[in-house]
């Protein structure tokens, strides 16, 4: 049986490992750092997010999400515009720069994953690991939303 603290420390260092070397290559290749180009990719699939919204989906705070998009937007690959439902917000959308930066980046992002992940584990293993990351990612959501209330 593996032990817990074991799991933890693989998967803590995994994920930085993994991390750090995918923002090496997007910055080497692409000129792109993966925090941008997570949070552009996000906006390329699901146009018309919220600050909000995007803090929530990267599990990180809203003021520390408004600082990268103002970033990505000084940097013209992305704008707020009025949000149409609620005249408080905004939405966030790439611009046509930002879509043509997503779609370059977006084959090395996902040629650095293969080669991290394809190319070692099977589709059976990725598919059990996936279904275990869904799982526990379910169960700590439900269990955070629990202490809100």
């Amino acid at each position: 049986m593996t032990e817990l603290r074991v799991l933890y420390h693989d998967l803590v260092r995994f994920e930085t490992e993994l991390w750090t070397a995918i923002d090496a290559r997007l910055r080497a290749n692409c000129d792109m750092q993966l925090t941008w180009f997570e949070i552009m990719q996000l906006l390329r699939h699901r146009e018309g997010q919220r600050v909000h919204d995007v803090a929530r989906e990267f599990v990180i705070t809203v003021g520390g999400a408004s600082k990268v998009i103002d970033r990505i937007e000084a940097a013209g690959l992305c704008r707020r515009v009025p949000n149409p439902n609620d005249r408080r917000s905004t939405l966030i959308v790439l611009t046509a720069a930002g879509k043509a930066r997503v779609d370059e980046t977006a084959p090395v992002f996902e040629d650095e994953l293969a080669r991290r992940f394809s190319a070692i584990l099977g589709s059976a293993e990725l598919d059990r690991m996936a279904a275990g990351l869904r799982l526990l990612r379910s169960a700590s959501d439900t269990d955070d939303r629990s202490k809100i209330v």
